[in-house]
């Protein structure tokens, strides 16, 4: 099992096909994007290749590979208006495994590992990341690597029937 991560420069639309199948993927719609109700829950979108280039001016965005199969993506931006602690110098993670040949293999924890060295040799010292409360698989994982819960914003996201909240969590590099 070989795992690479390439850093994104240059989007193509093949590319963008991949990216849509996994933001419409009922499975991981729930994990990747809050909605504030069943309609948002259920609305599909479709990423352009103008949209993806335009989301590498404020995001570092890093293609997951497993044996040169693309199986997900991570990225982060540093100082989004979103931070829970609006501490200068903060990097916001987000990965997607978008694959399911890639998931309980290990690959979320190298891959996290990995954008904190990137992140780290940007100069910044500070990571923040949100998990929605029913996410327990990646809350685990965040607590292995570290990550600290520093608060949580109620009723955030919609999934089964209710709301639910966003653990905002927090790492030192």
């Amino acid at each position: 099992m070989t795992t690479k991560f390439v850093k994104l420069t240059a989007p193509t639309s093949s590319l963008v096909e991949v990216f849509n199948k996994w933001e419409n993927d009922q499975s991981l719609i729930p994990l990747i994007r809050p909605n504030r109700n069943k309609t948002e829950l259920e609305h599909r979108e479709k990423m352009t290749l103008d949209d993806l280039t335009k989301r590498l001016e404020n995001h570092h965005i890093y293609l997951i590979y497993l044996n040169d199969q693309l199986i997900g993506e991570m990225n982060y931006m540093v100082d989004p208006s979103h931070l829970y602690k609006k501490e200068p110098g903060t990097a916001w993670i987000g990965i997607s495994i978008g694959e399911p040949d890639g998931r309980g293999k290990g690959i979320g924890y190298a891959a996290i590992q990995y954008l904190e060295e990137q992140i780290k040799k940007q100069g910044h010292k500070r990571i923040e990341l949100g998990v929605f409360e029913f996410n327990k698989q990646a809350q685990k994982l965040y607590q292995k690597l570290g990550y600290k819960e520093i608060g949580r914003i109620e009723n955030f996201t919609y999934w089964q029937d209710k709301m639910w909240s966003d653990i905002r969590m927090e790492k030192f590099v």
